[in-house]
């Protein structure tokens, strides 16, 4: 069979060995299959991993009964992609075309497979997230309908991105079936953007939670459990948080508002992550990382945002934008920073059109072939620059120093100088916006001469350093000027509440805050890196299972 999907070469069809199938058939038993059976269908919860022992199966995806053959799978073959390991629902059927046999792994067993078997496991995982990427490549299961104009048909797209949720974008104004498929589902134009869920049911400008739940997202939790630890953010602090926090026995919860992974997941490949020479990207730490946190019986919620926190008796209540509250013995605050908005005229006529925050595949599919600038000099930027220099026509790299060394990786200097439609302007600001509904230029001006040109971009990205996301915890704990987190020595000792560290007997610790119990990534001084943040997320476990000995937790109870 030949391993490509719309021009893709995969790693996502690997043939399993004789030993590999004798080491599966433990955990499940063989089942005959009949041609034409169906042996999972789009929109099911769960299902069996399956692996192929004889006979052909197609995966289909069937949007309003046109059916489209995704790939055909042989014998040594096995089935499934990610959402067997997230609880997200399937997106695609799965049906016998050639009669044969089967054998049939229960999922939970399929968890004790990656558990137990390492060489077994990372062949899964890869093809796992190998298919994820196809399916996010061909488009299956979700469409979302509306116009590259509204910024809400925009959040849905870029939700769906960032979580990396297979969806077909049908652009109102470009499409030419996009009304007729609106009118199908009794949908006027002016009523998008919609969400249209396997050819059935149609969401009308949902919110993010809306859509989460409606593809099988875990977007809620118990309000009744006490957990020993809530991690509030899940980029790669919060996730390594979570689990380390559950690995080592802890009732453990992760509250996510946007998307896994944090700023980190939207790289298209971290290069100078130990271990992985290759590098890899955000969303792959995101996803690895999701499937360790899982398998220890962390708790992962998307999406769920802290807007609030508060201490009672001795331990904290976290507020959730929805409504209601979770309660925890201990906070680790792992809800990283936004970037800076450039202070220009019209920005905000722009943001989610024209300007963005973030480059990932959604933002770069609407520069397609266009010329883009992108301003800052760290390494968000440079990896932007780099990742959209693929796919559009010029890439403007603007600086306001005249050095890239000072706040970049020299591996990404070096790509940069390498590729040639990338354009670096030192010394170089944003000055004005010019366009009506889109962008269409960009006025920037040298800061020492004063000399102003245009650029022919349609799209601005700003990666210009970050603002604490930290507004949920004023009041609760001290912050600095900045809005970061002093922790340990770095606190004054007047922020520290007597009453509240009365009998503690202690200073605070290196990563706590002026409330005993809330640790955290987002501190005064942290490093901004992805494996600083993966080791800070898993130290601040330490501190808190100190606290909690301190404080003699008992463990899981329930809030009676």
């Amino acid at each position: 069979m030949d391993n490509r999907v719309d021009g893709i070469q995969s790693s996502a069809f690997p043939t399993l060995a004789d030993d590999q199938i004798a080491f599966l058939m433990r955990y499940g038993e063989v089942r005959k299959i009949e041609p034409g059976q169906v042996l999972f269908r789009e929109g099911d919860r769960s299902y069996d991993f399956i692996v192929i022992l004889e006979g052909e199966v197609e995966i289909v995806d069937n949007f309003e009964g046109e059916a489209r053959t995704i790939a055909v799978h042989g014998a040594r073959r096995f089935l499934g992609e990610m959402n067997m390991l997230t609880g997200q629902s399937v997106y695609l059927s799965a049906v016998m075309r050639e009669g044969g046999e089967v054998l049939a792994v229960p999922p939970e067993q399929l968890k004790a497979i990656i558990t137990d078997e390492p060489t077994l496991s990372d062949i899964i995982l890869k093809a796992f997230l190998a298919r994820r990427s196809v399916l996010m490549r061909v488009g299956t299961g979700l469409r979302i309908v509306g116009s590259r104009w509204s910024k809400d048909a925009l959040r849905l797209r870029e939700f769906a991105v960032r979580n990396r949720l297979p969806h077909r974008w049908i652009e109102l104004e470009e499409d030419g079936g996009a009304e007729a498929l609106l009118g199908r589902f009794g949908v006027q134009p002016q009523e998008t953007p919609v969400a249209i869920w396997l050819g059935e049911k149609v969401l009308k400008n949902p919110s993010n939670a809306e859509l989460a739940r409606t593809i099988g997202l875990d977007v809620d939790t118990s309000r009744e459990q006490m957990y020993e630890i809530i991690v509030v953010g899940a980029g790669p602090a919060g996730l390594a948080a979570a689990v380390y926090g559950a690995s080592e026995g802890l009732a453990t919860l992760s509250l996510e508002a946007v998307a896994l992974g944090g700023q980190a997941g939207t790289s298209s490949r971290i290069e100078n992550y130990l271990g992985f020479p290759a590098g890899l990207s955000g969303a792959e730490l995101a996803s690895r990382a999701l499937v360790q946190a899982d398998k220890f019986g962390a708790r992962t919620t998307v999406p769920q945002e802290a807007v609030g926190l508060r201490r009672e008796n001795n331990h904290y209540r976290v507020t959730l934008s929805e409504g209601g509250e979770v309660a925890g013995r201990s906070v680790i605050v792992a809800t990283g920073a936004r970037y800076r908005r450039l202070n220009i005229p019209r920005l905000e006529r722009f943001e989610g059109v024209s300007v963005h925050y973030a480059a990932t595949e959604a933002e770069a599919q609407m520069c397609r072939g266009n010329e883009v600038a992108v301003v800052g000099g760290g390494n968000s930027a440079g990896q932007a620059a780099v990742f959209l220099a693929e796919r559009v026509a010029k890439v403007s790299l603007l600086i306001r120093g005249g050095d890239l060394g000072k706040s970049m990786s020299r591996y990404l200097i070096d790509r940069i100088e390498r590729t040639a439609n990338i354009e670096l302007l030192v010394h170089a600001g944003v000055r004005e916006l010019m366009g009506d509904r889109a962008l269409e230029g960009v006025v920037v001006e040298d800061n020492r001469s004063g000399e102003r040109r245009t650029l022919e971009a349609r799209a601005l990205f700003v990666f210009i350093g970050a603002e604490a996301n930290t507004g949920w915890l004023k009041g609760t704990i001290a912050l600095d000027e900045r809005g970061f987190v002093p922790t340990g020595r770095a606190l004054d000792h007047s922020a520290l509440d007597s009453q509240t560290w009365d009998g503690l007997s202690r200073e605070p610790f290196m990563l706590e805050s002026s409330q005993p119990g809330i640790v955290g990534d987002v501190r005064s001084g942290s490093v901004k890196r992805v494996a600083s943040a993966v080791g800070e997320g898993s130290m601040a476990v330490r501190f808190v299972h100190q606290y909690l000995a301190e404080m003699s937790a008992p463990q899981r109870s329930s809030l009676t």
